[in-house]
């Protein structure tokens, strides 16, 4: 049996950016939209649903909310996500994620 001892930590850059979404009506639409764009991976769990991305993905929340049928802004995006990975860029329409840090250089003050 090995032991976390036994293993080596690995310090590897990815080119991957994801989130976890809440299984709910607002998460099954944003995974439909997501759903067979280029590079995006949507995995189903029966309480979550993981949208994975190559270097970068959007989540235009004007085409959200017309999905919806109501507003959704970038805030109620993060409601219903429970986590993420990458760099986070909120704007007044979207929320971007980006694998590398050095994309998000445009947004810092």
């Amino acid at each position: 049996m090995s032991t976390f001892a036994d293993r080596e930590l690995e310090w590897n850059v990815t080119d991957k950016c994801g989130v976890t979404m809440n299984r709910s009506v607002e998460g099954e639409i944003v995974a439909d939209l997501m759903r067979g764009r280029p590079g995006v991976v949507v995995t189903e769990y029966p309480a979550m649903i993981r949208i994975d991305g190559t270097d970068k993905l959007v989540f235009d929340t004007n085409e959200i909310s017309e999905a919806l049928g109501k507003e959704y802004d970038p805030y109620t995006f993060q409601i219903e996500m429970s986590t993420h990975y990458g760099r986070m860029v909120m704007l007044d329409d979207a929320v971007v994620l980006y694998a590398d840090f050095d994309a998000t250089k445009e947004y810092i003050d």
